[in-house]
């Protein structure tokens, strides 16, 4: 017979690590769900933010930057490219790769992405006390 789940045992809960990867499970699913409002995805808002901060990049240049797979990293800027937010351009100096440039459609998505992902964190660190908000942001 199947009981409803209990509380984790006393010695899991008083690990830091066990801790904090539930944390990061926890700030994971809020930010996903704060971007998906927009339609968006976490790695969408990483490729953007990278363009954003550091210009034009080949898909290898960007996947090294976000930490993106380069298989998953091309289903990204498909979905991105269809929306308008980003462009594929011939590299100039070698034609077999595409040189990723933000549009202004696509600064205009990250800034509402970046307002969604400051709510998130918002969400995230409302039961800590102030001032572990304000080192947090340190980090």
């Amino acid at each position: 017979m199947d009981q409803p789940p209990g509380p984790a045992p006393t010695r899991l809960r008083a690990i830091p690590s066990r801790l904090i990867a539930g944390a990061a499970i926890a700030a994971d699913r809020i930010v996903a769900d704060r971007l998906a409002t927009e339609g968006a995805r976490k790695w969408h808002f990483a490729v953007l933010a990278a363009l954003a901060e550091t210009g034009a990049a080949s898909q290898a240049e960007l996947g090294r930057r976000t930490g993106i797979y380069r298989s998953d990293m091309v289903a990204v800027l498909n979905e991105l490219a269809d929306a308008d937010c980003v462009r594929r351009d011939p590299d100039p100096v070698d034609r077999r790769r595409n040189v990723i440039t933000l549009t202004p459609a696509g600064r205009r998505h990250l800034e509402r992405l970046d307002a969604l992902v400051s709510d998130a964190q918002r969400e995230l660190l409302a039961p800590s006390p102030p001032p572990s908000r304000a080192n947090s942001s340190t980090c």
